[in-house]
């Protein structure tokens, strides 16, 4: 039997492959001829993968898993080593069979994603850095196709309101709009943020959430490379290309603060961040640690820390604290209430009870297109999204900021996709440095 890229596997795939993968790609013949091949149908939703690093790959394989009658039949990215890698990844998984990605439609270069949807796909995956994303998704319903997106889906106010018409258009022709807070997905917290809601802990007063982490990942560059390229392999270090931090990594952690709100907006915020370990000039222009106040209009308060930091502790969680009791929570391994109510998720379920979330989010992605009544939650994505935005701006400026102040920012931090090409001689801005560092 072979291994599927699972919730464990995925990661190590990811760990495996990420010295080549990184925004997109194309590669290959079928290697299926001793497999037991798909039968296409008129029923057969087709799919396309645009992005073909470790987590585009990763949740092509959940797609393939989230029903029978799926096929992977177009694949783009800007690498064609990307490309190489998940293929050859994908025709290593028990969904082999699945893979029908003939060699014209393995796409290469900045516009492999509108030669993606040139074909005759259903459902498109983007995998792709977040600066493309405001782009691709307005592509993807444009040409009437239902998408699944990965978070963050913008790294700016101008690509947050993209997004936000964009999901208000996929909303009026009935198409699928799905965002990858995998969080959401996840039975016990779907539990546990569903008893805070339910008031178990009564008003919730203040929430300290954390995305505390080591090093991140740097993958080597040639000296013969571009400038775009060498920035490209490593996307997350480049403000312009990844929001920063706490937009492209930390923002799982805001999108479980807002969840404990009801979603409900922030009136402002405020804050302070820096560079402190990671100063060399190989990692580009972000900050490498985030505290910002987040202040709701009932007066609570959501509290966030992370960082990238070498050698420091690590904390994931998100601690609630209500008038009638508190809730704590650590992502991976602890769901309890205290106070009025007493309850641990842990203790009144098993195991074989927690669920795999990345398969869950494209098993139940499957079932509402089969179903005619797509999820879209590109609003809810989009303002998860803007709250990291914010909290980068604010620590940026060391300014107190209100939402609707950031939202309507003229800021606009990368280039048009339109203009992308090799030679493109785009200048990433200077390192933020709060009360020089100017609010647009």
């Amino acid at each position: 039997m072979k291994k599927i890229i699972t919730n464990t596997s995925r990661r190590k795939f990811m760990k495996l492959t990420g010295s080549t993968l990184a925004a997109s790609s194309v590669g290959f013949n079928i290697l299926a001829n001793n497999q037991p091949k798909h039968l296409f149908n008129a029923d057969t939703l087709k799919v396309g993968l645009i992005g073909c690093g470790g987590r585009g790959t990763g949740a092509a394989v959940q797609a393939l898993n989230a029903e029978a009658n799926v096929a992977l039949t177009a694949m783009a990215d800007v690498f064609p080593e990307n490309m190489t890698v998940a293929f050859n990844g994908l025709m290593d998984e028990d969904i082999a069979d699945k893979v029908k990605v003939p060699d014209n439609q393995k796409f290469i270069g900045f516009d492999a994603y509108k030669k993606v949807l040139a074909t005759d796909v259903d459902v498109v995956i983007l995998g792709t850095p977040p600066n493309f994303r405001p782009a691709h998704l307005e592509a993807c319903i444009a040409a009437g196709k239902h998408v699944f997106f990965e978070k963050p889906v913008a790294v700016d106010a101008p690509g947050i309101r993209r997004v936000m018409a964009t999901a208000k258009e996929a909303k009026a022709k009935n198409l699928a709009f799905m965002s990858g807070f995998c969080w959401r997905y996840d039975y016990p917290k779907r539990d546990t943020f569903q008893r805070v809601l339910d008031g178990q802990i009564g008003d919730v007063l203040s929430i300290y959430n954390t995305y505390n982490t080591g090093a991140s990942w740097w993958r080597e560059t040639k000296p013969s490379w571009g400038k775009l390229k060498k920035e490209l392999r490593n996307w997350v270090y480049y403000n312009w290309l990844s929001g920063d931090h706490i937009v492209e990594q930390a923002i799982h952690s805001l999108d479980m603060m807002s969840w404990a709100k009801g979603d409900v907006l922030p009136v402002s915020a405020s804050g302070v961040g820096g560079r402190q370990s990671r100063v060399e000039e190989q990692y580009g222009n972000i900050y490498d640690h985030f505290a910002i106040t987040y202040e709701y209009p009932d007066g609570s308060r959501g509290l966030h820390h992370s960082r990238q930091q070498k050698g420091t502790d690590r904390a994931y969680g998100i601690e609630m604290l209500g008038t009638k009791g508190r809730c704590d929570i650590n992502v991976w391994n602890h769901h309890e209430i205290k106070g009025e109510t007493n309850w641990r998720w842990e203790k009144e379920h098993d195991k074989k009870d927690k669920n795999n979330m990345y398969q869950t989010e494209h098993d139940e992605l499957f079932a509402s297109i089969r179903s005619g009544n797509p999820i879209n939650d590109g609003l809810r994505a989009a303002n998860s999204t803007m709250l990291a935005i914010l909290g980068r701006m604010v620590a940026y400026t060391g300014k107190t900021i209100t939402w609707e102040e950031a939202l309507n920012s003229q800021e606009i931090l990368g280039p048009k996709v339109e203009d992308f090409n090799w030679d493109l001689d785009w200048k990433m801005a200077d390192i933020a440095k709060p009360g020089a560092t100017k609010f647009i």
